[in-house]
């Protein structure tokens, strides 16, 4: 399940500019193999930062997980050409990954996200081997 879908995208980017970033071979349609692609990479780097905490996939997605996966795969679609990437997609990508960060560290809680099953067994187990040298072994020396 995707976070997010090409309708999420064409909310953030023009068709226009769409279509430039993914008709490689030039037919004048937006290819949807490259969107899907490029939020599949966007949703992966999501789920890298929060598999530790949350069960992965996310579900159901909470919006602010919705408006990364768009910020990171526009980023990524746009990283696909030789162009400058717009400044404001360089942000909005730095600003994804500095949120994904603090959700790893535990800092910022993903609200309606299932929380990843931590361990409850509380026990430890520690393997020895008797003492080589006791008083007893020891004595007359």
């Amino acid at each position: 399940m995707a976070y997010c879908t090409q309708t999420d995208i064409l909310n953030q980017l023009d068709s226009a500019v769409l279509l430039q970033l993914t008709d490689d071979d030039g037919v004048g349609t937006t290819d949807a193999d490259i969107v899907t692609r490029a939020i599949a990479d966007a949703d992966a780097t999501i789920n890298s930062y929060c598999q530790d905490r949350y069960t992965i996939p996310l579900s159901p997605v909470p919006d602010k997980i919705r408006q990364l996966s768009v910020d990171i795969a526009i980023y990524n679609l746009y990283s696909r050409r030789e162009d400058v990437t717009p400044d404001i997609r360089k942000d909005r990508n730095k600003e994804a990954i500095r949120f994904l960060e603090k959700v790893a560290e535990g800092k910022i809680n993903l609200g309606a996200a299932t929380p990843a099953p931590s361990n409850t067994d509380n026990t430890v187990n520690v393997d020895y081997n008797d003492r080589i040298f006791t008083r007893e072994k020891m004595s007359g020396f």
